[in-house]
């Protein structure tokens, strides 16, 4: 996932709610009522819910309540694995909106809807046609920052004061993970990471869990946990501002050239790191 305006600078998965949804229509209080529901129901559930709010959104007359309500649940719907129809519910709904009301431009930015659509677009193939100059723009954010990526190198220490550099790691898969020990999507991926680790590691696959929290405090979460996966200490955050990492977690897959495969862009499930992996060499 994304995160800026709803998946926020606070760097987990946050919901983005209009104020003004505060005290809008009936109609608009029981959209943000049912988005603020949605985390709490159960996984085969959720993606039903998520679809019927975005239906009820489409609906709403055209102005910016109806993009932030949108941009909101766009954000949710790419926790966990959703499925396709989802996904594209969502983002027709997204393009609509931005089609019937576009976003005013403040400076040089790129609004954060265009920034939403097109990494639904981008990373989570959904079908968009928008003709909008800031969404072209948006789209070739996106393309300058993975080419930036790909160049990207680093060296971390781990929690044993081990120096890990990514370009030493040549000839190896690697996932380079973004994660915080108070983001609970992060919590949830990393059974999944840790069982990924272990079943891959003899083919060479090597997970890198980067952090910006302090060592004590993430020490203290681990605990007795025995996590298979390497956790960096991003000190300053220096890495997380060289992947653009503008919200957790989110996870890159380089393959033994160190070619940027592709990345996932919110909580992804065991399925959908597989998925990612398939386009490497490591076999099931």
């Amino acid at each position: 996932m994304r995160f800026s305006a709803i998946h926020g600078t606070v760097l987990c998965a946050a919901l983005l709610l209009p104020s003004s949804a505060l005290c809008a229509s009936p109609a608009s209080a029981g959209i943000v009522k049912e988005l603020k529901g949605l985390r709490g129901l159960p996984d085969d559930k959720r993606p039903e819910a998520t679809r019927k709010v975005a239906g009820e959104i489409r609906v709403l007359p055209a102005g910016e309540e109806k993009v932030q309500l949108a941009t909101s649940v766009c954000g949710l719907a790419t926790e966990g694995d959703q499925g396709q129809d989802t996904i594209q519910s969502v983002a027709e709904t997204l393009e609509q909106a931005l089609s019937e009301s576009p976003v005013t431009v403040k400076k040089d930015e790129t609004p954060y809807p265009y920034q939403e659509l097109a990494c639904l677009a981008r990373y989570k193939s959904a079908r968009v046609t928008l003709s909008d100059p800031l969404y072209a723009k948006a789209m070739q954010q996106l393309a300058d920052e993975d080419a930036s990526v790909q160049k990207a190198d680093f060296t971390l220490e781990d929690m044993h004061g081990k120096k890990i550099t990514l370009s030493e790691l040549r000839g190896k898969v690697v996932m380079v993970n973004f994660w915080a020990t108070w983001c609970a999507p992060c919590r949830r991926e990393m059974p999944d990471l840790d069982a990924i680790q272990r079943y891959f590691a003899p083919q060479g696959l090597v997970v890198l869990s980067i952090t910006s929290e302090e060592p004590i405090k993430v020490a203290g979460f681990l605990g007795p946990m025995k996590y298979a996966p390497d956790v960096l200490l991003d000190r300053g955050s220096k890495v997380h501002k060289e992947f653009f990492i503008e919200g957790i977690p989110k996870t890159f897959v380089f393959n033994r050239d160190g070619k940027l495969l592709g990345e996932t862009i919110d909580q992804s499930t065991r399925k959908q790191f597989l998925e990612l992996l398939s386009k490497t060499d490591l076999h099931p």
